[in-house]
């Protein structure tokens, strides 16, 4: 049975013209862009520059600014361990948020044994920092805040401007997990007062296993201890082979974001609204998980009370859609990120996530209405609120 697919938060398909850039590098093109004695290895150096020139030209940075990593958690590793071990002599105190991806959690889990004092900042029900709590948050010893620019599983869109600024009034290093907003939202690092930002391939219609870290160069100079040694590639920060076809690809979904973000993510934002509409006009009960203001155009995050999601998924395999974040919806644990905005447990297991992307269409969403719909009409009916 074919499926329309909305579940573009996890991932999203490879833009055609992504992998019609990266094939040459498979096959014709496969040298080691390390191997400085032949044109194999000239050509491939040259091709991953232009794609750090296209990752730069996408976030606001230098080219130098940029290496290469396998995806956003180990760009997010890299950011955070590599700045607590640099700075520990500073201090040991790093604030993150209580929604953050797993990939930022766990590490400062990690960092926590190794004696580094965590703070999670609650979110509002909207799922939105609170700036003063953030600042007040704040002491001598900070040396690291960590906070995701659009939420995986809510789409929620922080304040990172703000949050870029009290950070820099405090001359603390400010790391954002972008792998939800590279490629839907205009990112300029300067001008949020971003020092280090992680980027996901998968997550815009690049391919899967690539990914960036952006470090600051200049006003601050951030520096990094390594985590992993071997080679001293991307300036000693992240050693190993460079996957060429990868990083081509990469630079080819930036290069094609470009062009297409703005007038995308009005498409977007118009089968999301219909989806939502067309939900409601016979389930008026289920309810939007967070802010619809501020919140990226492509997630729609909704409870439906008196129904199991699991349930749910099973009676639409129509429809690809999820119960939260594909790194933690193998563990069957209620979403620590609708927990946090202060749902029950039971109306965390009655949310579903949608994610709409560049290859939906009208027809996508008409069919997903439907499904929905029809199962919620053989499911029973929901407690009206």
């Amino acid at each position: 049975m074919p499926q329309v697919y909305l579940d573009n938060q996890a991932t999203t398909p490879l833009d055609p013209d992504v992998f019609s850039a990266m094939k040459p590098w498979f096959t014709e093109k496969f040298g080691n862009a390390s191997s400085r004695n032949h044109t194999f290895g000239w050509e491939a150096e040259e091709a991953v520059e232009i794609a750090r020139e296209s990752v730069a030209a996408t976030i606001g940075s230098l080219p130098k600014e940029i290496i290469f990593t396998s995806g956003a958690t180990e760009a997010n590793n890299i950011a955070l361990q590599g700045v607590a071990k640099n700075y520990q002599k500073q201090g040991k105190h790093i604030i993150t948020l209580n929604t953050e991806h797993k990939a930022v959690m766990d590490v400062c889990q990690h960092l926590s044994k190794d004696g580094f004092d965590i703070t999670y900042l609650p979110v509002d029900k909207e799922g939105i920092l609170d700036l003063n709590k953030f600042e007040d948050a704040m002491r001598e010893d900070t040396i690291l805040a960590s906070v995701m620019h659009v939420n995986n599983e809510i789409g929620i869109i922080q304040p990172i401007e703000e949050i870029g600024e009290i950070c820099k009034k405090k001359n603390i290093i400010f790391h954002v997990d972008a792998a939800q907003s590279v490629g839907k939202l205009p990112i300029k690092v300067d001008e949020l007062g971003i020092d280090l930002l992680s980027v996901s391939a998968h997550k815009f219609y690049g391919p899967k296993g690539v990914g960036a870290l952006y470090f600051r160069r200049k006003n601050p100079r951030v520096q990094l201890k390594p985590i992993m040694f071997g080679g001293g590639h991307e300036r000693g920060i992240r050693s190993g082979t460079l996957p060429v076809p990868n990083i081509v690809g990469l630079g080819k979904a930036c290069d094609i974001n470009a062009d297409v973000m703005i007038e995308e993510n009005l498409r977007i934002s118009q089968l999301r609204d219909a989806l939502l509409q067309g939900i409601r006009a016979e389930n008026p009960n289920g309810r939007i998980n967070g802010s619809m203001e501020q919140r990226v155009a492509g997630n729609l995050n909704m409870s439906f009370p008196g129904a199991n999601n699991e349930a749910i998924i099973a009676a639409v395999p129509e429809i690809a859609i999820s119960s939260g974040s594909a790194c933690t919806t193998s563990t069957m644990e209620p979403s620590h990120v609708l927990l946090a905005l202060g749902m029950s447990k039971n109306e965390v297991y009655s949310s579903l996530r949608f994610g709409i992307g560049r290859f939906n269409t009208a027809e996508d969403i008409n069919i997903a209405v439907e499904s929905i719909n029809s199962c919620m009409k053989k499911i029973g009916k929901m407690s009206y609120v």
